[in-house]
């Protein structure tokens, strides 16, 4: 019987709330188990706490708190943060748990009884914030080369003979490829072991915090040392049934934990015990500022995931958890592989809109819209074209193998891809034109593929947003889809059931930048009132954009077909300026239904639409901040 798929992320350290660049290791873990788990995989997702460090004591005892209880405090916030950030595992390690004691322990005593631990004297430099030891030659004008203050420590240890494993690391990198990834920082790895590996100081003196070497209370096992066998500790080794869940088939982690740790130190552990090494280790690069500098903990210049996710809610009017998957896509198409990314408001805010409003949303929108403007919102019973089944077998093949590599950012490119050719197809094979032939064949089929198109973009986006891929798959009024060989298929999307109307997800963001202007004092014109009876002679209604084209020999006017009830209105709007016809098919918006016929460039227009005038004198067009029956009075 096969064993589990295990994922496994580097456990933060709980020294402050995740930010962005934290929340990133364990949102990629949760994005491959998700993907796995609609492979078929039976996936065992670790994700945990690191809180023996000394750091925690101090930092405990500064405020005049139990370290214990300071750290629960702590690690419940953590998990609580992942939680409302999506992420599901089966797992969550916190290396204070008795567990993690017993089998951080045995490993000890087991590498001991192998002759791969000795004691001896160690003199050298002692990062306390990242607990770590350094070389005199490592140090930058006195401080680690994070940047952080350093002690002198003289004390008598146990030592790990991690020199005895170069040549073995060596080859077993060079034995399997996939080993580390991404090549670049592989290479990093094989050159840091080229240099010669130091045997590692594995134990502190016994400050009174942390797991005692056993047979010896006055010493604690090193923190990096304990926090790396977490992971064998989520398998319940050394107790039987562990084998089922290691080794891991990867492991996530950030590329500043990788070299002297997850790469080296950790498969040397696990060597020296007789254990399987996991699969792959898997090191995203770094989340920077736009200004360049590093988001760090310890700065104080984090951007919390969970803020992020309020604030784009707020400012677009999405639901909150919507709002997370905002997040999350975000972080997932960015991904940071072989080189940092760069993060500014101005980008986050651009992606909402172009990635999610105007690409996801819109194909949503028009495709529902007209299955039921044209075929009363039944799925046709009709082949899908060619062209169509190409591009989603496409999007499957790239999304495969960019997850296949790990590379996250490519596999979400490759969801949106189907999407991006989606609304092309709908532009190109124009529903509304064929619908105007009395019987036209290629009708139906052009419904069903634009519909089989978004029911597949459903399932591939939904390990980066599975609120989205939900509120999708409601729409379509069919469960999730959640079976990868189901993509694309006829049975993922039957002849003739009834989709939904479409509830538009993603409101579009102004991001439009008004300039500070200087003003004189004017006086202020005076404003003709009227009663409430004169406002009740404008009826104005809720419509939806069922068709729009360009006004011929104008580039300032637009054609629209706008449904009010069961009634069809022509409508010419000057909205060109701010407005593609591909953006309105499908809206809703906010129609005068009784103002008096017009004739524009010879086009008659039977309402008009109500807008806003931004800096430029373009419309921003009004519309109702959730989905609104048809006709529905406005008042």
């Amino acid at each position: 019987m096969p064993g589990k798929t295990t994922i496994c992320t580097a456990i933060p350290y709980v020294n402050a709330a995740p930010h962005i660049g934290t929340a990133l290791t364990t949102l990629s873990g949760d994005f491959t188990a998700r993907y796995l788990r609609m492979r078929g995989d039976d996936v065992y997702f670790v994700a945990g706490t690191d809180e023996n460090g000394l750091k925690i004591k101090e930092a405990a005892e500064a405020l005049g708190r139990d370290p214990h209880e300071f750290v629960d405090e702590i690690s419940k916030r953590f998990q609580s943060i992942f939680i409302d950030l999506g992420v599901k595992w089966d797992d969550f390690v916190r290396t204070t748990e008795p567990r993690h004691f017993r089998t951080s322990q045995e490993f000890f005593r087991r590498l001991q009884e192998r002759g791969y631990i000795y004691t001896g004297t160690y003199e050298g430099w002692y990062d306390v914030s990242s607990e770590t030891f350094f070389k005199e030659s490592d140090l930058v004008d006195g401080k680690s080369p994070d940047g952080n203050p350093v002690r002198w420590v003289s004390e008598e240890n146990y030592f790990f003979k991690l020199s005895a494993f170069e040549d073995i690391l060596l080859k077993h990198i060079e034995d399997n490829p996939d080993f580390i990834v991404p090549e670049s920082r592989r290479n990093e790895v094989i050159s840091f072991i080229k240099q010669g590996l130091r045997d590692a100081a594995i134990s502190r003196k016994n400050p009174g915090w942390g797991i005692p070497v056993p047979g010896n209370e006055n010493q604690v096992i090193y923190v990096w040392f304990d926090a790396l066998i977490n992971y064998v500790t989520a398998s319940g080794w050394p107790n039987e049934g562990w084998a089922e869940k290691w080794p891991a088939t990867v492991q996530w982690v950030g590329k500043d934990i990788l070299t002297r740790f997850h790469a080296t130190l950790w498969p040397a552990m696990l060597m020296g015990v007789g254990l399987p090494v996991f699969k792959t280790v898997a090191a995203h690069a770094w989340i920077v500022l736009g200004t360049g500098e590093k988001i760090s903990k310890s700065k104080g210049n984090g951007i919390g995931p969970l803020e992020l996710a309020a604030e784009v809610a707020a400012r677009s009017g999405c639901d909150a958890q919507v709002g997370v998957d905002v997040v999350r896509h975000y972080l997932a198409a960015t991904e940071p592989f072989e080189n940092d990314s760069t993060f500014t408001y101005d980008d986050f805010y651009r992606r909402y809109n172009n990635d999610l409003a105007n690409d996801l949303g819109n194909a949503l929108n028009r495709s529902l819209a007209m299955t039921h403007r044209f075929v009363s919102g039944l799925v046709p019973d009709a082949p899908v074209e060619a062209e169509a089944a190409e591009a989603i077998a496409t999007a499957l093949r790239n999304y495969d193998a960019a997850m296949s590599g790990y590379r996250i950012e490519r596999a979400v490119d490759a969801a949106f891809g189907l999407v991006r050719f989606l609304n092309k197809y709908i532009d190109t094979r124009a529903p509304w034109k064929l619908a105007k032939e009395e019987g036209s064949a290629e009708l139906p089929a052009v419904l069903r593929s634009m519909l089989i198109c978004l029911r597949s973009a459903e399932a591939l986006v939904s390990p980066f947003m599975p609120t989205v891929s939900l509120k999708i798959a409601e729409q379509f009024d069919l469960p999730p889809l959640t079976r990868w060989d189901e993509i694309g298929t006829a049975a993922s999307l039957p002849a003739g059931h009834t989709v939904s109307q479409p509830k538009p997800i993603f409101p579009r963001l102004d991001l439009t930048k008004k300039e500070p202007m200087e003003t004189k004092e004017e006086p202020k014109p005076t404003t003709a009132e009227i009663t409430i009876e004169d406002f009740a002679k404008v009826q104005l209604r809720v419509g939806r954009v069922l068709e729009a084209e360009p006004l011929e020999g104008s580039d300032k006017l637009l054609k629209l077909t706008v449904v009010i009830d069961q009634e069809q209105r022509q409508i010419v709007a000057g909205i060109r300026k701010n407005y593609t016809a591909e953006d309105l098919i499908g809206r809703q918006v906010v129609v005068v239904a009784n103002l008096k016929p017009a004739k524009l460039r010879g086009t008659e227009s039977q309402g008009m639409l109500l807008a806003a005038v931004d800096a430029d004198g373009g419309a921003i067009l009004l519309q109702p901040d959730r989905e609104t029956p048809e006709g529905a009075t406005v008042r």
